[in-house]
């Protein structure tokens, strides 16, 4: 079964970069960060700060979202050539009627689809990394980048002359020569980048390496794969165009899915935001014993109405999920809040009077709380509740903004590893289950 993905998975792989939209949208890429350089100007203001900073803001956004589009296009038209045409064109019987497991056809598709992209995103990431190191030209002064364009260019010339020599010659396929001579060359060409100054002295490659974008690029090309996954899934039912519909549709709804579900999931209100929370006993803080008092300072006035009696919950999410506080039953509005009895632990708001409130911990017993509120964390007076439909929707949808870092980057905000790591877990996750899908959809496909 392995020997037989993998014969699956080359030919697949061969056969996308042969298609002659590969080259188009990979080129295309190039074109658009290029003019992204000099179109991007007297957009940002000059703040410096972070790895991008003043114009280069804005162009690191574009040029990001020119990777993202293109390679979705490319997950989509690829996907929907090796899969849903040799479907309608009868030719997947050839390899049907033989004992390959129809599994094997699914996962073999996907690697040479993947595989192929791979192809693409090098040196579409490549012209993007180029383009911010060439920085906005955003006077008249501004001096090009010449190790930049001279690197780039002849990157290009190389493998452009290479294609359409062997083409002509050899009979080689234009576009398969031309990607695999492309990728690797943009990638050597970055690397001699690295190692010279604008001015053309040597210095140091780290120098001007940025490695939260490399993040922000690694994990936006992890968003293409699970397209990819999406892509395949679909083409084992659907025709091309429908194809390219509906991941064209996931592709909209992973990048709004926060706005349309994701804000119906948790409902609850933000009442204020942490400024300053102060111990009443410095020698014990937290809610240890009953007893135990906070004084809290908000930003603002509060945004709902919060009086004595109220409960109290916290979290470090406006969301308000995961709360904090584990959820207690309310406290009845005529208890003695002056007095640490109660039948069961709660948090109850002793004081409120505009920006500052005082809150204590009542009654016996065990209160798994994680920990004391801290500066930054969101106030409110209820548990969250959590909506089962718009979470279910939510959860199966491929959410695109966690492979999407640019905020990160020019907020200034560190990536961390750990960050990284949950992308790439949550992209196996989402990879496995469109992959699992499209083993059901074609298992009983008619292809004869």
């Amino acid at each position: 079964m392995p020997a037989q993905i993998l014969a699956i998975a080359r030919n697949t792989f061969i056969e996308s970069i042969r298609q002659p939209i590969f080259f188009v949208l990979v080129m295309l890429s190039g074109i658009l960060q290029f003019f992204t350089t000099w179109g991007t100007g007297f957009a940002m203001g000059y703040t410096e700060s972070g790895e991008v900073s003043g114009d280069d803001k804005l162009q690191f956004d574009v040029g990001l979202s020119t990777v993202f589009v293109c390679g979705m296009l490319l997950a989509a038209l690829t996907a929907t050539a090796v899969i849903s045409r040799e479907i309608e064109n009868k030719t997947v019987l050839t390899v049907v009627s033989k004992p390959v497991p129809r599994p094997s056809v699914v996962l073999g598709k996907y690697l040479g689809v993947a595989g192929s992209l791979l192809i693409a995103i090098i040196p579409m990431i490549i012209f993007l990394l180029m383009g911010i190191r060439h920085g906005v030209m955003s006077t008249a002064s501004d001096d090009p980048d010449g190790p930049v364009l001279l690197f780039t260019f002849l990157a290009i010339f190389i493998a452009l002359g290479t294609a359409v020599w062997c083409n002509f010659f050899y009979g080689w396929y234009f576009s398969q020569t031309c990607m695999l001579i492309l990728a690797p060359g943009m990638l050597l060409a970055f690397v001699l980048v690295l190692c010279l100054s604008k001015k053309w002295t040597w210095q140091v490659p780290l120098t001007d390496l940025k490695p939260q974008i490399c993040f922000a690029c690694f994990s936006m090309a992890t968003g293409i794969f699970v397209l990819a996954a999406v892509a395949t899934a679909v083409s084992t039912r659907l025709s091309q165009v429908m194809t390219i519909t509906v991941c064209i549709g996931v592709f909209m709804f992973g990048l709004m899915s926060n706005y349309l579900v994701g804000k119906r999931v948790f409902e609850n209100k933000q009442a204020a935001i942490v400024k300053f929370a102060i111990p009443a006993d410095e020698v014990k803080p937290g809610w240890a014993e009953p007893g135990s008092t906070y004084k809290i300072t908000t930003l603002s006035a509060m945004k709902i109405a919060v009086r004595p009696g109220d409960s109290f919950y916290y979290a470090d999410s406006p969301t308000g999920f995961p709360m904090l506080v584990p959820t207690f039953p309310r406290v009845d509005p005529k208890a003695d809040l002056s007095s640490n009895l109660s039948p069961h632990p709660a948090l109850v708001v002793t004081q409120a009077d505009g920006m500052g409130i005082t809150v204590k911990r009542i009654g016996e017993g065990p209160f798994a709380i994680e920990r004391p509120p801290q500066t930054g964390d969101s106030i409110f007076i209820r548990p969250t509740r959590v909506n089962l439909i718009p979470l279910a929707i939510w959860s199966v949808t491929p959410n695109l903004h966690y492979f999407w870092l640019v905020d990160a980057v020019s907020q200034n905000q560190l990536i961390p590893f750990t960050h990284i790591g949950l992308v790439l877990l949550y992209a196996f996750a989402q990879i496995g289950a469109f992959l699992a899908l499209g083993v059901a959809l074609f298992q009983r496909r008619d292809v004869g």
